[in-house]
C-alpha cells in the first residue's frame, strides 16, 4: 500500500557497521522490494555533513562502511568520523584521531 500512496518511502537506520549497497542486499533476501536510494543510515548523514562542511575526515569506522565514503578526501585529516568499529579503537588510532 506505501508503494501505491503518494509519499516517499525511506528506510532509515542508525547502523554504522555496513555500507548502504550490503544492507540493501540483506533487505532484499528478506524479501524486501526496495531500491539503494531509498535507504537512509547514520553514515548517509555523516556522509552529507562532511561534504556540506568540506572536511576530510578520518574514517573511525568498520571497513564494511567504507564504500559509503567513496570519493571523501581523507588525506590530512580535520575532521574525525567514529561509527562502531572496536577493531580500530586502539592507542595508535585514537591518538591520530585527538590530534
Amino acid at each position: 500500500r506505501l508503494r501505491r500512496a503518494p509519499v516517499t518511502i525511506r528506510f532509515v537506520t542508525n547502523t554504522t557497521k555496513e555500507c548502504k549497497r550490503d544492507l540493501l542486499e540483506r533487505l532484499t533476501k528478506l524479501g524486501f522490494d526496495i531500491a539503494e536510494n531509498e535507504i537512509f543510515t547514520s553514515l548517509t548523514a555523516a556522509r552529507n555533513l562532511l561534504e556540506q562542511k568540506q572536511v576530510r575526515p578520518l574514517l573511525l569506522v568498520d571497513d564494511k562502511a567504507l564504500p559509503d565514503f567513496t570519493g571523501i578526501a581523507t588525506h590530512d585529516p580535520n575532521a574525525v568520523v567514529v561509527g562502531l568499529a572496536p577493531e580500530h579503537f586502539h592507542y595508535e588510532m585514537m591518538n591520530r584521531a585527538f590530534r
